[in-house]
């Protein structure tokens, strides 16, 4: 392995300018590498990721520095060491299940959701991705004289970060547009031109760099990126604990004052707990595929009107690992080894939390608008239709026709149903417990008694039947208020239904009626208990006409009206965009062609291509009666010692061209690099920029 080729003439090795070339390459590619990789603050919290992108920047540049008169293969096991040992910082120990953790964080990234837990078993890909970048960008540096070649591996890892983070918070526009930033420095850098040059440059390409910004959003797929984790394979249906909390809701009656845990809200609310969608006429269970996350859920269907509600839990001996949230969580703080289901919004501990911990929770709580719900639509999702095989489907559909009789729409429909098991059955704490069909078919044909239990799956069977895709809940009603705080017992236990509209996302549905009646639902009534009875009464009494235009909802948009951005908007854009395409292909056109030229190839076409690239710098390309001899004539003198060589060269390869060797390609080349940078030391700045705007 030869040593390391300087990219400065032999002869100004060792010099001030030589090495302060080398050193601020080095920064510069330090700075490529680092802000790649902080491109993946989509993927993991800002505090977690830090200490892993800076030593992976950093380090590998320097440790290329200090080898840089050492063989490569030397180079290259001083990185290899300092990685392990940066990766035993990780870790903070011996990274035994590295080989296994940097094999799988690729898929366990993928159905993650974003941010991430900042563990190490996932971090080592963003300390891995980047040290290879800095690696490779350093020696690319120090080994070629290509101007931007040490800025692929680092866009390398900037592509990768895009990728996992498509679903994370933030935006990596400001990054892109560094990395532009920095790669335009590092090009001009390696050019043997006067500071003043460089530092005229930089300019040009930050702004650039702001253009490129600003146009980023407009482009077609910025809107909807490609996102890898719609192919990525998601964990099995999970089994969470051995006894589901909806079997759980007998025996909590039986003992009603156990606490369970406190809830610091400003507002009461049901806490959810488990969601129950599958049934197989004997129980109901999960079909929810739990991802990790580092505290982010994301958002539900419903998108229109809404308000936040912050609450502090802390637990007081509930089971399982099932976690209480009101509604819908948005964000989750204070739960290692948190688990989230997408689709539902359930939430998921490493293990069973004990006795006084706590976590910070901020949930989004839907307000649909009366119009928005009389357009509803049911979700077409056979899974969420499906009733077991068995004589008591008949049963289900004919009491379910018979409370909805007269119902000309969905959201109508569900709550007529949820009136008629209010009114006709009552709430009784020794009725026996059960959900399977033959212990509902009793329910409901016999004892006309039970607790939430039956009444929640007897509603989700019953609108199955009427084609409403519906879902079980198990949770709590809010508990008894003390200083701001709600405290949850075992007897505040309760189990509702849902059902999904599209557009809307899951409404729940309150069939279960109070101790004494329709009116007293268990002591402590909640917001969500009272809207339902609200619209219930509203939605089961006189008629409500279909909208005559078909539209879904009113706050949908008028026919014809705009959802992109103003013309006046557009035009601008577009026009900046033509411009920086231009500016990119002026900046290319000359660079591909000189790389084309002096491509490997037969040494006689690459002594052509030297003697054009020269015509080209000199700008008597165009002159083509013009001999060489005319054009060394035409030249001054200082020029003479390299375009005569240079020109004897190609004359000779004219004449000769199977004789031509390829030191003789080399030699002019370098004769023709020597041109080059004469014709620029001479030629003013704004006319090379008018040759190079009109690309001539």
């Amino acid at each position: 392995m030869s040593r390391r080729a300087a990219p400065t003439p032999p002869e100004r090795a060792g010099s001030f300018a030589w090495t302060w070339r080398v050193a601020a390459g080095l920064v510069l590619v330090a700075a490529l590498a680092g802000t790649a990789g902080w491109a993946f603050h989509r993927v993991f919290p800002a505090g977690g990721l830090l200490p892993v992108v800076l030593p992976a920047a950093l380090v590998p540049p320097l440790l290329a520095g200090l080898t840089a008169r050492r063989p490569l293969w030397l180079t290259l096991l001083v990185s290899v060491l300092g990685w392990f040992g940066a990766a035993a910082a990780v870790y903070r120990g011996l990274p035994l299940a590295l080989p296994r953790d940097l094999a799988d964080s690729w898929q366990a990234l993928l159905t993650t959701l974003l941010p991430a837990q900042p563990e190490p078993r996932l971090l080592i890909l963003v300390h891995t991705l980047v040290w290879l970048a800095a690696t490779a960008a350093a020696e690319l540096q120090l080994r070629t004289r290509a101007r931007l070649a040490p800025a692929l591996p680092p866009l390398a890892a900037f592509c990768a970060a895009l990728l996992l983070g498509v679903d994370g918070d933030g935006s990596n526009l400001p990054l892109a547009a560094a990395l532009v930033t920095l790669a335009a420095t590092l090009a001009l850098s390696r050019d043997e031109r006067p500071v003043g040059w460089l530092l005229a440059g930089i300019p040009v390409a930050a702004v650039l760099a702001l253009v490129a910004y600003a146009a980023g959003p407009l482009l077609p797929r910025a809107a909807e990126p490609y996102n890898p984790r719609t192919h990525a394979e998601l964990p099995p249906p999970t089994r969470v604990d051995s006894v589901s909390p909806l079997d759980r809701i007998s025996a909590w009656l039986q003992i009603p004052d156990r606490p369970l845990f406190t809830v610091r809200s400003g507002k009461p609310l049901n806490w959810r707990l488990a969601v129950l969608d599958r049934y197989d006429g004997v129980r109901w269970t999960t079909g929810a595929r739990f991802q990790p996350t580092g505290g982010r859920i994301p958002a539900g269907e419903w998108t229109g009107a809404g308000e936040e509600v912050r609450q502090t839990i802390t637990m007081d001996g509930l089971p399982g690992t099932w976690l209480p949230a009101a509604e819908r969580p948005g964000e989750v703080d204070g739960v290692p080894g948190l688990a989230a289901d997408p689709e539902s919004g359930s939430l998921l501990a490493a293990a069973p939390p004990a006795k006084g911990f706590r976590y910070e929770v901020v949930s989004r709580v839907a307000k649909p608008g009366r119009q928005e719900l009389l357009d509803a639509v049911p979700a077409a999702d056979p899974a969420l239709l499906a009733f077991p095989k068995g004589p008591q489907e008949q049963l289900f559909r004919k009491l379910a026709q018979q409370a909805t009789k007269g119902a000309d729409l969905p959201i109508r429909q569900a709550y007529r149903l949820q009136k008629y098991l209010r009114e006709n059955a009552r709430y009784d704490l020794t009725a026996p417990p059960g959900h399977s069909l033959k212990s509902l078919e009793f329910f409901l044909e016999t004892t006309h008694r039970g607790t939430s239990e039956q009444f929640a799956s007897a509603f989700a069977l019953m609108a199955r039947t009427l084609g409403l895709p519906a879902r079980v809940v198990v949770g709590f009603r809010p508990g008894q208020p003390e200083n701001g705080v709600y405290r949850v017992k075992s007897g505040d236990v309760l189990a509702w239904a849902e059902i999904k509209f599209e557009g809307l996302g899951w409404r729940p549905f309150y069939p279960t009626p109070g101790k004494s009646g329709a009116k007293d639902d268990h002591d402590v009534v909640s917001q969500a208990i009272e809207e339902s009875q609200r619209l219930e009464g509203e939605f089961t009494q006189g008629t409500v006409d279909r909208p005559k235009d078909g539209r879904r909802g009113a706050s949908q948009a008028e026919p014809g009206g705009s959802g992109g951005p103003p013309l006046w908007v557009l035009l601008p854009a577009l026009g900046a965009a033509i411009v920086l395409a231009y500016l990119l292909v002026a900046m290319l056109v000359p660079w591909w062609r000189r790389r084309r030229r002096r491509a490997p190839a037969p040494a006689a076409q690459r002594v052509l291509g030297a003697w054009l690239q020269t015509c080209d710098d000199l700008g008597v390309r165009a002159e083509r009666a013009l001999t060489a001899e005319e054009v060394v004539a035409r030249q001054p003198a200082d020029l003479s010692q390299h375009l005569r060589p240079l020109a004897d060269l190609f004359n000779f390869v004219r004449f000769a061209p199977d004789e031509a060797a390829a030191g003789a390609a080399d030699q002019a080349w370098r004769h023709s690099d020597a041109v080059h940078r004469a014709v620029r030391r001479s030629t003013p700045l704004k006319h090379r920029l008018r040759r190079r705007l009109l690309l001539r």
